[in-house]
């Protein structure tokens, strides 16, 4: 073996930093790695996982359906990218609203979904933490439904993996918008931001999240010969970073017997600083850190990764129709170049940076 390939493979066994990371098999809740896995951390976009799942206990109890109809207010049109960019009164169905708050990240969407499901977003909010402090999240609080920085929003990579494991356990019908490689609005394609779905061997979810004061976070799962093990990554220092760890994580989960690891709820909270919510910005949002992302891509400008678990995609991707509904695509206000039914935007604005924190 070349001497750079062995580099490689090396690269992909070590963790990359002393950030929270764990892997958990599902079926038997055996930690087979596990870091810092309660402290505080900002959850970014892996706050839509609680967001998906408080919409599926909606939709459990009969309160609507995939078809009911998400109608953009003024209030959900108003966040900042990562956005639809959809007007006030445009509707789409809650199943094509799942699909870009998973695959898309959408903001607008996921305070849209909130509104519809609870009838405003502060209710939604309460919801969403009530069905959190249920099912064992025992180290963490939510302030929005979307993840964009704000004071008192905060997770662990333990609750994140409860929360993972739930979802997968109690919603197996609803695993499919996890694995999306993309969807279409007929006119424009969106590609799934998790870059092991149709990479990995086995990957079929779940989330990623980024901004500044926590890094790359990735939330994923994967299954393969009848085993099942979802991981977290928190703070990776790049797109390729958070895919390449995740990738070393569930491809150790899915080969480890778990002999004599704990359980998850065995492990007792540990870290001098987990009262403390991590702010990582000035390692992640500086010049020197960007440049050397911006140097780590390849001639067309991605992310270079170097797990030897991750393949290249060399088809097109499998995409998912979602867009708006035929007849509820006209804004409120009526100016303007409206959506199609579709789902696309005329002169959709340039998306500005997330806010920092």
């Amino acid at each position: 073996m070349m001497a750079g390939a062995c580099a490689s493979l090396l690269a992909a066994a070590m963790p990359s930093a002393a950030n929270p990371r764990l892997v958990v098999d599902v079926n038997s809740l055996k930690v087979l790695e596990q870091q810092e896995i309660f402290q505080k951390w900002y959850p970014a976009s892996l706050t839509k996982l609680l967001t998906a799942y408080t919409t599926f206990r909606a939709l459990k109890s009969g309160q609507l359906t995939l078809e009911t109809p998400v109608v953009m207010t003024k209030n959900a049109a108003a966040e900042p990218p990562s956005k639809m960019f959809y007007k006030p009164g445009q509707a789409l169905t809650l199943d094509s609203a799942l699909k870009m708050l998973l695959i898309k990240s959408a903001n607008d969407i996921a305070v849209a979904i909130g509104e519809t499901v609870s009838g405003s977003e502060a209710a939604f909010i309460d919801r969403m933490n009530a069905e959190a402090k249920r099912i064992g999240m025992t180290s963490s609080h939510f302030v929005n439904p979307h993840g964009l920085p704000a004071p008192g929003q905060y997770t662990t990579a333990r609750d994140l993996a409860v929360l993972a494991i739930t979802i997968k356990r109690e919603f197996p019908q609803y695993a499919p918008y996890f694995a999306y490689e993309g969807f279409t609005t007929g006119k424009k394609n969106y590609p799934n931001l998790n870059m092991l779905i149709g990479r990995f061997d086995g990957a079929d979810g779940m989330k990623t999240g980024f901004i500044c004061a926590a890094g790359f976070n990735q939330v994923s799962s994967a299954t393969r010969g009848g085993r099942s093990v979802v991981s977290v990554v928190l703070g990776g220092d790049s797109l390729a970073d958070r895919a390449d760890e995740s990738a070393r994580l569930l491809q150790l989960g899915l080969t480890s017997s778990g002999a004599g690891k704990p359980g998850l709820g065995q492990i007792a909270p540990y870290g001098e600083t987990r009262d403390v919510v991590a702010n990582i910005s000035k390692e992640i949002c500086n010049p020197k850190a960007a440049k050397v992302r911006s140097e780590n891509r390849d001639e067309v400008g991605r992310q270079k990764l170097h797990s030897p678990y991750i393949h290249e995609i060399n088809r097109p991707l499998n995409l998912v129709a979602a867009g708006l509904i035929p007849g509820r695509d006209k804004a409120d206000s009526g100016q303007g170049k409206m959506a199609n039914a579709q789902g696309d935007v005329a002169n959709v604005p340039i998306p500005l940076p997330r806010p920092v924190f």
